[in-house]
């Protein structure tokens, strides 16, 4: 009893979140909708954008690496720009869920308007005619054929394609695939990525030595990326032999 008296007055004594002071800075994003401000990681809150991993098909219906250019449209848009978050919650990754603008302008909203993230309709209808005005202008992921970054992560086989391209059959199989899988995402993306038994990301070029022998299996936790510079800022260092 005493132990969850306690509890209960530490957890008084910490500040709200609606006290807390807003995070500022310039961010180093990790995909399309979480980035990094400083010691401080940050979910952007009300949207959901494709994980780094996640593949659409272009408007050939060819695989397409869509998280990756979703956090690279970000990264882009943002560089060198002062970021401003407001926090209005703690996820159950510890991240602080937040709305940031970037130069005044609310990021969330340009990302879901550019095509780069859905409205996060389950949790926030704040970007709801973001969302449709990108589907009408056929941007970013709506150009092609995806499926809801929610319905990839649990790899739901019933989920609706979306986007203005006529998916081809089987393409199910193809959206809900991951760019970690067995086969490189695209041509240019053929730098293998694994973890080691001490626990560091290595990446291998195709002109390393074991490149042939590393076997892709998201399950245990391989990665394919497109360039060095991508494989290194993912805190991956490169083979030794």
């Amino acid at each position: 009893m005493l132990r969850k008296i306690l509890i209960a007055l530490s957890l008084l004594a910490l500040p709200s979140l609606a006290q807390a002071a807003d995070v500022t800075g310039t961010a180093k994003i990790r995909d399309g909708d979480s980035v990094a401000i400083g010691n401080t990681r940050i979910r952007l809150g009300g949207i959901d954008a494709p994980q780094v991993d996640q593949l659409c098909l272009n408007t050939k219906a060819e695989r397409w690496t869509c998280g990756v250019a979703a956090r690279d449209a970000l990264a882009k848009y943002t560089e060198g720009k002062s970021w401003v978050c407001h926090a209005r919650s703690i996820d159950r990754r510890g991240r602080t869920v937040a709305r940031c603008e970037v130069g005044g302008e609310d990021i969330q909203k340009w990302l879901v308007r550019n095509g780069w993230a859905l409205a996060y309709a389950r949790l926030s209808h704040d970007y709801d005619a973001d969302e449709a005005a990108a589907r009408e202008a056929k941007a970013g992921m709506w150009q092609g054929a995806f499926i809801a970054p929610w319905d990839w992560r649990v790899r739901n086989k019933k989920t609706t394609i979306l986007g203005a391209t006529k998916p081809p059959e089987g393409a199910h199989a193809v959206l809900l695939a991951s760019a970690s899988g067995p086969v490189a995402p695209s041509p240019d993306c053929t730098i293998k990525g694994n973890v080691n038994s001490a626990g560091e990301c290595i990446y291998h070029t195709p002109t390393s030595r074991w490149y042939a022998q590393i076997r892709m299996k998201i399950s245990k936790g391989t990665r394919w990326f497109c360039s060095v510079e991508e494989a290194e800022a993912a805190g991956c260092r490169e083979t030794k032999r």
